[in-house]
């Protein structure tokens, strides 16, 4: 079942793909005010049901195309994403963006080495792991363990989201496979957030998360997958390797978050592990996009991160 959104957009392949990468962290940093609103179980649960209506009115989810063994892997799949993105939210509370993206990189990174059967392929997430080291500076002291470790799981929940769609990357594509998870997403983060956002939604409330979610995963996943018709999935996977320093530098700019240094080397240590684990992968597929997570068309040549809204 291929997608059945065909929204064509001009201009070459590489300027959409870096826009949807400014789209996914621009809604993250723009999610602190809303995080201080409703919290981030709330805040998230918000996104995911507004992105989901909004994803079915513009590609309603092919549930004919639905087979009862598909049923586990789509449940799960939906799972990972509402807890990735609770996960997330609840680190960029607590810690820098910059610094939340770039530990999150660690999962798909763990599972591009872990798939590629080589010992020298470790070689990245470690590399990572050393970005990430100096992105916390742990010397300094005053390390924040729950934004870490909140941050740590919303990689591993990338991480699984990107075993699982890879069971059904082959049955259900672009908008298929994301309009029918999003749904479970939000059901899984409303067990955490309507408790959370309840007391607090306003009209001004609702309005701020539909502009989120319209920026991720709506403009977010739209660009991409216009992106992906027009270039190879290393090439896109590449690209979204800069993922962590855009959400440095939106985190400067919009959150006014600024890192020394010795963490912008780390940032720039993260970037090239995550290109060079694209580069250097066994399959032509592009393994990173969060979030936040996290959103991302998935093709029979690529399995993007859909960013398990990590960055919805």
């Amino acid at each position: 079942m291929t997608s059945k959104l065909f929204i064509r957009i001009p201009g070459p392949p590489w300027l959409l793909a870096v826009v949807a990468i400014f789209a996914i962290q621009l809604s993250s940093a723009l999610s602190v005010g809303l995080i201080e609103s409703v919290g981030p179980a709330g805040a998230a649960w918000l996104r995911l049901s507004l992105g989901a209506v909004l994803l079915i009115l513009i590609a309603p989810p092919p549930l004919r195309s639905i087979r009862r063994r598909d049923v586990p892997v789509l449940l799960a799949l939906g799972a990972a994403m509402g807890l990735t993105t609770v996960a997330f939210l609840a680190s960029i509370e607590r810690i820098p963006l910059g610094t939340a993206v770039a530990i999150e990189f660690l999962g798909p990174l763990s599972v591009a080495a872990m798939r590629s059967g080589s010992l020298r392929a470790l070689t990245w997430p470690l590399l990572a792991l050393c970005g990430v080291v100096l992105l916390t500076e742990p010397w300094q002291g005053d390390i924040n363990l729950p934004g870490v470790g909140f941050a740590l799981l919303a990689g591993a929940g990338w991480g699984a989201y990107i075993v699982l769609l890879q069971k059904v990357g082959d049955r259900f594509t672009g908008s298929g496979v994301l309009s029918i998870i999003l749904p479970i997403a939000a059901v899984v983060a409303a067990i955490m957030g309507v408790p959370q956002a309840a007391p607090n939604i306003d009209f001004q409330i609702l309005l701020l998360a539909l502009g989120l979610a319209l920026l991720a995963p709506v403009a977010q996943f739209i660009l991409e997958l216009a992106a992906l018709r027009k270039m190879t999935a290393t090439a896109f996977g590449s690209l979204m390797a800069l993922e962590p320093a855009v959400a440095l530098l939106l985190g400067l700019i919009v959150l006014t978050q600024f890192p020394s240094t010795i963490q912008t080397l780390g940032i720039v240590l993260v970037v090239v592990a995550g290109a060079a684990a694209q580069r250097h992968g066994r399959r032509d597929h592009a393994l990173l996009e969060t979030g936040s997570s996290p959103i991302a068309p998935a093709t029979n040549k690529s399995v993007r991160h859909p960013r398990p809204e990590s960055e919805l």
